[in-house]
Formats: structure tokens, sequence, C-alpha cells
């Protein structure tokens, strides 16, 4: 089986910055497109950013030029730097990985609190 593992989030004031990384654990995986999705509450799950395997990226509009998506792929990892945040930003922040063989796998969340 497959898990993935966010880590990173936490408080931080508007302007500020995080760092939000995930690890994908499991034998012998190929991985190919990895992404960042986020939920605030009231609101429907939206695509914050994805990359592939060969590192062609996207990403949502309210977030292009403030966020970086990237990867390890010896690793398994994913990685999102948050840059110039803003009280919109706050969500949970969920990582994902399509997985070669097996399908799509999410990652548990983790919250990301940005202040006014």
């Amino acid at each position: 089986q497959v898990q993935l593992v966010e880590s990173g989030g936490g408080l931080v004031q508007a302007g500020g910055s995080l760092r939000l990384s995930c690890a994908a654990s499991g034998r012998d995986i190929s991985i190919n497109t990895m992404g960042w999705y986020r939920q605030a509450p009231g609101k429907q799950r939206e695509m914050v950013a994805t990359i592939t395997s060969g590192g062609g990226t996207n990403y949502g509009d309210s977030v292009r030029g403030r966020f970086t998506i990237s990867r390890d792929n010896a690793k398994n990892a994913v990685y999102l730097q948050m840059n110039s945040l803003k009280p919109e930003d706050t969500a949970v922040y969920y990582c994902n990985a399509i997985v070669r063989y097996y399908g799509l796998f999410w990652g548990q969340g983790t919250q990301v609190t940005v202040s006014s």
C-alpha cells in the first residue's frame, strides 16, 4: 500500500512564507503526477499546483507567481514553497500522487493558517 505524509503547515502572518513537504512511502512504487490541493471551510477542494515526473508544472490562478511546486523523484517527495501568503490561503492542504499501477492516493492534510 502507498501512504502520503505531509508536514510543514502552521500559523503565519500575512506576507510570510511556509514550505510544505509530502513524502510517499511504498515498496517499489513509481509515481507519475504529484500535486497539492487545498480546502477551506465551506468551500470545495481546489487544485493548488501539480507536477509531473518530468517536472512539468501547473498552478491554480490564485497562487501563480507566489507558490512554487517541486519534487525529488529519488525520495518520492513533493514540496510546496508558499510566499506572500494571504489570509485567503488559509485552508487544509493535501498532497496527492498518481502511483503507476495503483492509482490515486491522498495524504491526511496539514493546516495552514494565515493571519491578517
